[in-house]
């Protein structure tokens, strides 16, 4: 005789962290991952094993027609569940890529309810928080930068913001899933701005976003550290947190026409951008 289902095991949920880098990401799982009932944190494979498989269920494959949509549907459904399995399960789970915004009408294939957090910042203190990190390390060399060691400031930012490279990809998708047609049910822009600002309300927006009971955050003792991802990527500090959440001011280390180039950017801050009333926090 079979055992009868538990009825009392509740339903797991997934979430998604996206964005820019050095816009918060990290710093929203690191505070999220306090509530026992959430999972999250940095930069997952995910996204990247999930594209392998897209890729090798299409054409790519000569073997592809053996494949039909519900297959390929199905095997990406049970990757993200079965990725996340196991006795470290959680009730939520957020997982955070930059690809995530550039997938958001997979997202809602697979997950119709799954909700994406965006995290942008002002584009110049992106760039200018990236090119702090490489001068940190002055005798390092950066997987970011493809590990040359030929570079200057000028070229570096170039290096970003090309359209594949790790800031110009990232602002691109954002851009993508904000205009797009997923956006006013599936997408909110937390700016770093607000996060570090006002955590509090911020965070509640979160909350509020993907339909969660609010738990008390400790903004004062928050804790993260991929040493080991940052120290192989050469880039040592990125995905650091400061214990205590706080807006730092500080000057610009960029040079004033670099800042000045992308100051105008932040294309959220513009309501008439926002068509499709994406909500911005």
């Amino acid at each position: 005789m079979s055992a009868a289902p538990d009825a009392a095991k509740p339903v797991r949920k997934f979430h998604f962290i996206s964005g820019l880098p050095r816009a918060g990401s990290t710093l929203l799982a690191a505070i999220l991952k306090q509530n026992p009932r959430f999972r999250a944190g940095m930069t997952s494979p995910l996204a990247d094993i999930m594209g392998v498989v897209i890729a090798e269920a299409s054409s790519k494959n000569d073997f592809s027609f053996a494949v039909s949509d519900d297959q390929r549907v199905s095997l990406l459904r049970g990757l993200v569940e079965n990725f996340y399995a196991g006795p470290a399960g959680a009730e939520v789970t957020f997982d955070t890529s930059r690809l995530w915004c550039s997938r958001m009408q997979l997202l809602d294939m697979l997950f119709p309810q799954a909700k994406v957090i965006a995290c942008v910042r002002q584009l110049p203190w992106v760039l200018d928080s990236m090119e702090r990190l490489v001068r940190r390390q002055p005798v390092g060399v950066s997987k970011v930068f493809r590990f040359d060691t030929n570079t200057t400031v000028y070229s570096r930012i170039e290096a970003l913001t090309d359209p594949r490279g790790m800031v110009g990809f990232s602002f691109q998708a954002i851009k993508d899933a904000f205009y797009g047609q997923y956006a006013p049910d599936h997408l909110l822009l937390l700016t770093y701005e607000s996060l570090v600002r006002d955590p509090v309300a911020a965070v509640r927006a979160v909350y509020q976003f993907i339909g969660e009971p609010w738990f008390e955050h400790d903004f004062d003792d928050v804790e993260y550290n991929a040493n080991e991802f940052d120290a192989r990527v050469g880039m040592p500090g990125l995905h650091t947190v400061r214990t205590k959440v706080e807006a730092v001011e500080r000057k610009p280390i960029l040079p004033r026409e670099i800042f000045n180039r992308f100051a105008n950017e932040s294309f959220w801050l513009d309501p008439k951008n926002n068509v499709g009333n994406v909500p911005v926090v």
